[in-house]
């Protein structure tokens, strides 16, 4: 899977997930506003990151994911990719 369909289907599983227009999804948008995310949504975040792309989100990893391209550069690091 190349770097862009990882970040094609993050984008997919975000706007299902979060019920948002995908084209309001792109690297300098900021996570937080354009998903409305409250505490409570971080955590259904972090299950669906985890399950889809087989990985483990440690507490405290999103303090510095602040738009998508942090979060993509987050999963694909975490994936060794």
């Amino acid at each position: 899977m190349t770097k862009e369909e990882i970040i094609a289907k993050i984008n997919f599983f975000l706007a299902k997930e979060f019920e948002i227009d995908e084209n309001l999804i792109f690297p300098d948008a900021i996570l937080r506003d354009t998903l409305s995310l409250d505490s409570l949504d971080y955590v259904d975040l972090v299950v669906i990151i985890e399950s889809n792309f087989n990985i483990k989100v440690q507490q405290g990893d999103f303090q510095n994911i602040i738009t998508f391209m942090n979060l993509y550069d987050y999963i694909l690091t975490s994936m060794n990719y």
